[in-house]
């Protein structure tokens, strides 16, 4: 293994740790034992997030890993890799049936299901998650919640659906192999 794909795996390593600690866990404290002592958080379309250890920790207890629904699906489609930073891009699954203030805020439970894609940049130092950005389409997710109704909002609904069935189709043809995105990427973690 080289040098470039060793630092790679180590991203995904820690990166897999850190999602692992939030949605299986849901475990704060697990989850800054992958980050730096000074990281950040920060969901682009809701404007929530924290910034020092502390504040993320608090996040994390109080907003965020409490505020996830029990069905939340996350299945990643792709991962793209830097020298210090990855890019995450994940089609995102559940029924509104808990107060998500982080995501939606002042947004009541309206108990609709939802499906969207969405995408986490994630920054590496000293072999440590130094901070996340979460970015989605926000007028997806509000039309498919009822929220508002314009067409101009509801042109993405169909896209998680379209986003997995394109990384399902066949990415690469060599003689006698044909392989799909998801293999490739269960083959390059393994």
């Amino acid at each position: 293994m080289n040098d470039v794909v060793r630092g790679q795996q180590e991203m995904l390593d820690i990166w897999q740790r850190h999602t692992h600690a939030e949605f299986v866990l849901k475990d704060p404290d697990a989850a800054l034992i992958t980050m730096t002592e000074n990281p950040y958080v920060l969901c682009i379309p809701s404007g929530a997030g924290a910034f020092g250890r502390a504040a993320v920790r608090r996040f994390y207890a109080d907003q965020f890993l409490t505020k996830v629904p029990a069905d939340f699906e996350l299945s990643s489609v792709s991962q793209t890799f830097g020298t210090d930073q990855m890019v995450e891009e994940f089609v995102v699954r559940f029924t509104h049936t808990t107060a998500m203030g982080w995501m939606l805020p002042g947004l009541p439970p309206t108990n609709r299901r939802v499906e969207f894609a969405l995408v986490a940049i994630i920054r590496f130092k000293g072999g440590r998650i130094a901070h996340e950005h979460i970015h989605w389409d926000q007028a997806t997710v509000l039309c498919q919640l009822g929220v508002i109704d314009h067409p101009a909002a509801s042109s993405g609904m169909g896209s998680a659906a379209q986003l997995l069935k394109l990384s399902a189709s066949p990415v690469s043809v060599e003689p006698g192999r044909v392989e799909t995105r998801h293999q490739r990427r269960t083959s390059a973690s393994a």
